[in-house]
């Protein structure tokens, strides 16, 4: 009953809003690619038994498509070769939520990829995220997750512009009207789409925390509350970037979780906060109240494996562009208690709020993979006393540090061949997600763009 009043709640408020109720409601099963897309089926309704007893069919091929929606049969071999078959999309009753941009009534629910002998598909991102989770079970722990998701909204037009553009209430004479950090008269100029999407957020149930205005003009910050289920965590940010779009939609906008949409302003990151505790609930990265050296020896394995997962934290050839000196995405291998240029920061290392905040990762990365890297290189500092190096201060930076990649095929190569990854997610999703970035990585080597032809035509 609470979930009914929470949804006639919100539609109420959407109808204040202009929404139209017109259409029957419906029933979107999802599953997630390997891109962070969904995909699924939408039902009519009385139709959702089937969902719920597993009867719902989708091509296994649906989660190795690529970023243009290429089944890569050539290099996978997981569709016409072999048939193309079915596997079972069973349901994630936790996920379910409603639709607050769709007909009253509407609902969603996300779901995992099974083969039909019961097993989760080894493509399944969402499996994925949870085999590694249960490493930690294994050991009697829980890591506690939260994530800070930044995007931009921009005006409505792109399609016919083929360019973003900031809203025009953000703009003086077609231009950004100055930088907008924590500037209220952004927040103010984009009210009714922030009010839009806390209150879907909020129809969703969604751990939504605090908004701000970011860098760049329409770049904003979204917070979602820690939760004790990383799995649960992804499916929020998943969930946010969908009610984020729906909202721009709802305004004549658009929004977007590339990495970097504009050349001139700030990239947009996926900040993730994470720590552990024990079986009776004992943050076991406190340093104060626990073992000290604990939380050095996590930053230390999530360094050492940040090289191998940088094709997850940076996906596309679009994502390395954000990697640039003297922004705040970082670029070496580094960590600090007080630096926001960190690649790992530590906003608290005593008491029960110690954490590392991880931030590598740009907006587009895909939510579950990239919390199964990163639980992964915690794993890999749980087990010995290991050195992080030298802490990075705002008076001290170190020597000689390890720099990330700014390459996008560089980044493919050393994910295709690293052990680490091979451990975390599994040999063959390996190949598979290396592969296809690979093709992905040389058609972008290949295309010659319109800075090519306006540098080098003239001149050459």
């Amino acid at each position: 009953m609470a979930l009914s009043r929470r949804i006639f709640k919100v539609m109420a408020s959407d109808r204040m809003h202009g929404k139209a109720d017109n259409g029957d409601p419906r029933f979107e099963v999802l599953i997630v690619g390997m891109n962070g897309d969904l995909r699924g089926k939408q039902l009519p309704p009385g139709t959702e038994d089937k969902v719920w007893a597993g009867d719902i069919r989708l091509p296994t091929s649906t989660q190795s498509l690529d970023i243009w929606g290429d089944d890569n049969d050539d290099i996978t071999g997981l569709s016409l070769t072999i048939g193309d078959p079915d596997g079972k999309v069973i349901p994630d009753r936790r996920s379910l939520a409603p639709m607050p941009w769709a007909p009253e009534g509407s609902m969603q629910v996300l779901a995992t990829m099974h083969e039909f002998d019961g097993s989760p598909s080894f493509m399944d991102p969402r499996a994925i995220l949870a085999s590694v989770v249960e490493r930690y079970a294994a050991r009697g722990l829980t890591p506690v997750v939260a994530t800070e998701l930044e995007f931009y909204v921009m005006s409505g037009d792109w399609r016919e512009t083929g360019r973003p553009c900031p809203p025009e209430s953000l703009t003086y004479r077609g231009e950004p009207n100055g930088f907008q950090l924590y500037d209220m008269s952004a927040v103010d100029a984009l009210d009714g789409y922030l009010q839009t999407l806390r209150a879907y957020a909020k129809a969703q149930n969604l751990p939504a925390d605090a908004t701000t205005a970011e860098f760049g003009p329409g770049q904003f910050e979204f917070n979602l509350l820690h939760r004790a289920d990383a799995l649960a965590a992804a499916d929020d940010c998943l969930y946010l970037k969908r009610i984020a779009e729906q909202a721009a939609r709802r305004h004549g906008l658009k929004s977007t979780c590339m990495a970097k949409p504009y050349s001139e302003h700030a990239g947009s990151g996926l900040h993730v906060h994470a720590s552990i505790i024990d079986g009776q609930g004992r943050n076991i990265l406190d340093a104060k109240g626990g073992e000290p050296k604990l939380i050095k020896s996590v930053i230390s394995g999530l360094l050492d494996t940040m090289r191998a997962a940088q094709l997850i934290f940076a996906p596309f050839a679009n994502s390395y562009r954000r990697f640039q000196p003297g922004s705040f995405a970082p670029v070496d291998l580094t960590w600090g208690s007080g630096h926001r240029g960190t690649a790992i920061r530590i906003p608290d290392k005593d008491g029960p709020a110690a954490r590392i905040e991880h931030r590598v990762a740009g907006a587009d990365a895909n939510p579950y993979l990239l919390l199964a890297a990163i639980l992964g290189g915690m794993l890999a500092g749980l087990d010995g006393e290991l050195d992080p190096g030298e802490e990075t201060t705002p008076s001290h930076i170190p020597a000689n540090t390890t720099r990330l990649t700014h390459d996008f095929l560089s980044a493919v190569e050393t994910f295709r061949t690293s052990p680490f990854i091979a451990d975390i997610f599994g040999a063959r999703y390996q190949a598979l997600y290396g592969d296809t970035k690979r093709k992905e990585a040389l058609a972008h080597l290949r295309t010659v763009s319109d800075f090519d032809y306006r540098t080098y035509l003239p001149r050459l």
